[in-house]
């Protein structure tokens, strides 16, 4: 159903699409400009080729249509927390419970973490159900958004 994906920079128009509407409402930003956009691939670019790699970002691809981005950022303990945002055409068809699943593979393979965190803003209750299909448990409220631990290698 999806996939992830490293960004290239032919994604910079879906980013910018991603980053908009009702998507960017509980972000804490506003919609990306065009020029903006192009510089987040850029710079996701370059912290993928960084040497350790302390931030991943991948697309969501669903059937060749960048439907939304992932993040994981590590920490030097081995902790991780990720984070993602779609397209609001793509809500409420799985896309990112499945996103994150493949994401906290990663986590636990490839980023070689021992732990992830997740949040989400209060009024944002979608979220926090995509977090607990996925398998996180709900440690509670923190510094005004709702706190998500995972321990539990797939």
């Amino acid at each position: 159903m999806i996939s992830l994906r490293p960004l290239t920079s032919s994604d910079a128009p879906a980013i910018r699409h991603i980053y908009s509407g009702a998507a960017v409402t509980f972000l804490g930003r506003p919609a990306m400009t065009g020029e903006e956009a192009e510089g987040y691939v850029v710079r996701v670019q370059e912290w993928a080729n960084a040497e350790p790699t302390e931030q991943y970002i991948l697309g969501v691809d669903v059937a060749g249509d960048l439907a939304g981005v992932v993040k994981l950022g590590r920490r030097p303990d081995g902790h991780g927390r990720l984070g993602y945002v779609l397209r609001e055409d793509c809500w409420g068809r799985g896309y990112a419970t499945s996103a994150v699943q493949e994401l906290i593979l990663f986590a636990f393979t490839t980023a070689g973490l021992e732990s992830l965190g997740g949040r989400h803003h209060p009024e944002n209750p979608a979220s926090g159900r995509v977090l607990i299909k996925a398998g996180f448990t709900r440690l509670g409220f923190r510094d005004g958004m709702i706190e998500y631990h995972l321990s539990d290698r797939p």
